[in-house]
C-alpha cells in the first residue's frame, strides 16, 4: 500500500469542515451550491490506475467511485478517491473533508455524512446519488472498523 501523503488533495488539511461552512453557507439556491461542488471536484487530483487498484470501487453509486484508505503512524485514517462524475467528485471531495485525518474510533463513533447534513447538500439529491453517499459512508466506516480490528 502506498505512504499515506499519496492522496495528494487538500481535502481535510487545506479545505477543511470550517471553510466548507462559511462557503456553503453563504449560498441560499441549490444551482449555487451544485456548481460549488463541481469546482470542489475540480480541487480532487485523478486517481492513477495504480491507486484506484489500491481502492475500492464502490457499489450502488451513480457513476463509477473508488475510495481507498491507509492508516497512518500516527494513528490517524487517510483517504483517497476518485470518480468519473462531476458531482460525485464534488460529493466526494465533502466526504473527504469530512473524514481525512481522523482516528479510526472517531469515525466509526460519528457519522460521516453530518457535514452534508450541516452544508444542505443532502436535500436536494437523487434518490441514486443518495443511495452512493450512503454507500460511500458506509465504506469509510468499514475502513475504521478493519483499521480498529
Amino acid at each position: 500500500m502506498t505512504s499515506p501523503a499519496f492522496a495528494g488533495h487538500p481535502f481535510g488539511t487545506v479545505v477543511t469542515e470550517e471553510t466548507l461552512r462559511q462557503t456553503f453557507g453563504a449560498l441560499n439556491q441549490w444551482e449555487e451550491k451544485y456548481r460549488q461542488l463541481i469546482r470542489l471536484g475540480k480541487q480532487l487530483p485523478a486517481a492513477t490506475d495504480e491507486l484506484k487498484a489500491q481502492a475500492r470501487e464502490i457499489p450502488g453509486c451513480e457513476n463509477r467511485v473508488w475510495l481507498g484508505s491507509t492508516l497512518g503512524a500516527d494513528g490517524k485514517m487517510h483517504f483517497f478517491g476518485d470518480s468519473e462524475g462531476r458531482i460525485v467528485r464534488g460529493l466526494l471531495a465533502v466526504l473527504l473533508t469530512a473524514v481525512e485525518g481522523k482516528t479510526p474510533q472517531t469515525l466509526v463513533e460519528n457519522d460521516p455524512l453530518a457535514l452534508f447534513d450541516e452544508l444542505g447538500l443532502r436535500g436536494q439529491l437523487s434518490a441514486s446519488r443518495s443511495q452512493g453517499l450512503a454507500a460511500l459512508a458506509a465504506a469509510v466506516q468499514e475502513a475504521a472498523r478493519q483499521a480498529l480490528a
